[in-house]
């Protein structure tokens, strides 16, 4: 039954996932053409931000689409299931490269400045306030659960906020003459940007890199199997995340004494138990040993 519920619930993100796809395509070709009109560095670094969001949201989309996909085979015994973490890595990524460029650009436009159309800039800063206002509305409760939602929800965040401050640069550009303002706001969107970004991509570099998730303290876990009676020693311990959802254990388990592969099995179900509840570990491999001539060291260098 929580199957089919979380299958449900990706079919609705992936959906609106797609509502959000179209809005952008429309706000980016209006602000990248109004921009060019208007002279705004500003609006056009808004521009080129809500198209790397277009090109991150279809990538968001496919990713959703495939880890819903039941595609284990002999060739991809794990399927797609991280297709949504490569996926928040590149979108993570891509908003921290166009960050740094953008902060070049109004670092040589603010030297200098140059008279633009506000009145368009403020118009199409409204449009996009609207539309990403409303994308960011429709993919808030899924950005809670799920790192590739929340790196596509972070995305229209990002760019709902850099349409407010255009907004604000175009009124004082147009009622102040204050036309530097657009090179300091185009800094201040590249800053912001790479602010919003960092910890996705370390996050899902992590993942990427089999890292241990940064919640579990391995030694604790180690303590807690030791408590058992029948276990002497664990070793040889791997801990990795294959994506949001799955948490994988392994390590190879001595024993004080030769016991039946039956009541390996009973001590077997108490360490996954163990491992689910107190470490929201949901997966495990044990390998079982006694009296084996081995390396008993905790993590083993391979």
């Amino acid at each position: 039954m929580s199957h089919s519920h979380s299958h449900n619930n990706d079919t609705i993100s992936g959906k609106k996932l797609l509502i959000t796809i179209f809005l952008n395509i429309g706000i980016t070709t209006a602000q990248l053409i109004g921009g060019f009109i208007s002279g705004s560095l500003a609006l056009i670094s808004d521009a080129v931000h809500n198209l790397s969001d277009v090109v991150s949201l279809i990538i968001s989309y496919i990713a959703n689409l495939l880890s819903n996909k039941k595609e284990q085979s002999l060739y991809k015994t794990f399927g797609y299931k991280r297709a949504e973490i490569i996926a928040a890595f590149i979108n993570s990524a891509s908003l921290i490269v166009i960050a740094i460029f953008l902060a070049i650009e109004a670092i040589k436009r603010f030297q200098n400045p140059q008279e633009i159309q506000t009145n368009l800039v403020i118009t199409l800063a409204l449009i996009a306030i609207l539309g990403n206002g409303f994308s960011v509305f429709l993919l808030r409760k899924e950005a809670n659960h799920n790192l590739n939602m929340k790196s596509a929800y972070l995305h229209l965040l990002t760019d709902m906020l850099a349409s407010i401050a255009v907004l604000v640069g175009g009124l004082l550009m147009k009622y102040y003459q204050i036309f530097w303002i657009d090179s300091v706001l185009t800094i201040l969107i590249s800053i912001y940007l790479l602010y919003m970004s960092w910890d996705i991509f370390i996050d899902s570099l992590q993942i990427l890199m089999l890292f241990a998730p940064k919640k579990i303290i391995i030694k604790d876990v180690q303590q807690e199997i030791l408590k058992i009676d029948e276990i002497r020693n664990i070793h040889h311990v791997h801990v990795w995340q294959l994506n949001d959802k799955d948490i994988h254990f392994e390590a190879h388990i001595e024993f004080k004494k030769d016991i039946t592969l039956s009541q390996f099995d009973i001590i077997c179900f108490q360490v996954e138990e163990l491992l689910l509840h107190k470490f929201q570990i949901n997966h495990c491999n044990l390998q079982p040993e006694f009296d084996r001539d081995d390396n008993k060291e905790f993590i083993v260098q391979d």
